[in-house]
């Protein structure tokens, strides 16, 4: 990981977004390139992460970035995943919204994807008294 360098404010292009989406499975996205296009670049904001020319991780969030911010999307290709940085681009966005109450996301329920998020200091909504609810139109 000593290669890798974390960029902010870079938004990749179509062909490196559409690898990145396709190596971890989120075909629902790569369906309709534009518009996810459109979404990564109305983002509040973008941190992506590049072993030299190679787009290996990105993470959004949108947003007001005063009260709330929601970590829409955060991907790392396979092949570098468990190096620790997704937490490092976690705890990045930790850092730089301290002050914003409520940071939320949505994630698949898997033991993996709980223990990451757990291990970088999330909690279920449940154990803050509160339920979450989505509508996802297909």
């Amino acid at each position: 990981m000593n290669n890798i360098e974390i960029k902010n404010g870079i938004i990749p292009n179509k062909d490196l977004v559409y690898e990145l989406y396709s190596n971890v499975g989120w075909t629902a996205y790569t369906n309709d390139m534009d518009n996810l296009m459109e979404a990564i670049e109305n983002s509040l904001r973008v941190i992506t992460a590049w072993d030299q020319d190679k787009l290996v991780a990105l993470l959004r969030i949108v947003g007001d970035g005063y009260s709330i911010i929601y970590i829409q999307d955060i991907l790392i290709l396979e092949d570098y995943q468990g190096m620790g940085l997704g937490s490092k681009l976690i705890q990045l966005i930790l850092a730089d919204y301290s002050d914003v109450r409520q940071i939320i996301l949505a994630t698949d329920n898997t033991d993996k994807t709980r223990s990451f998020y757990e291990s970088n200091g999330f909690r279920q909504a449940k154990d803050y008294n509160c339920v979450s609810y989505m509508k996802i139109n297909m």
